[in-house]
């Protein structure tokens, strides 16, 4: 399994795993000026208020991109779990979630 690219900013952290990435372009529509495709890196998580890119981080569908904030703190699952059908027909899960895979276990918010 690929690692997570890791994009520092002085407020919070955001990770970009490429291989989960389902292009459901949440980042660029919600913040195209932290999350611009045409950009080298293209996550410059300093250009939006810490908070703000964290709630834009957490309209990813995959779980492609996640957050650390400077404190340490990282997304809290949704309680009670959710499953919800995307316009595209995949499922969504969000939640306290352990993951079985071939690599071993993982534990996942969304």
């Amino acid at each position: 399994m690929s690692q997570p690219k890791e994009h520092e900013g002085r407020e919070i952290t955001v990770t970009f795993e490429s291989r989960r990435c389902l292009h459901a372009a949440e980042c660029v529509r919600g913040l195209p000026h932290v999350f611009d495709l045409d950009s080298r890196p293209w996550v410059q998580p300093d250009g939006a208020a810490a908070d703000r890119v964290a709630e834009v981080v957490r309209r990813c569908p995959s779980g492609a991109l996640q957050y650390r904030l400077a404190d340490g703190s990282t997304e809290e699952p949704d309680r009670p779990t959710t499953v919800t059908r995307s316009l595209a027909g995949q499922l969504v899960i969000r939640g306290d979630l352990g993951i079985r895979t071939a690599y071993g276990d993982r534990h996942e918010t969304r």
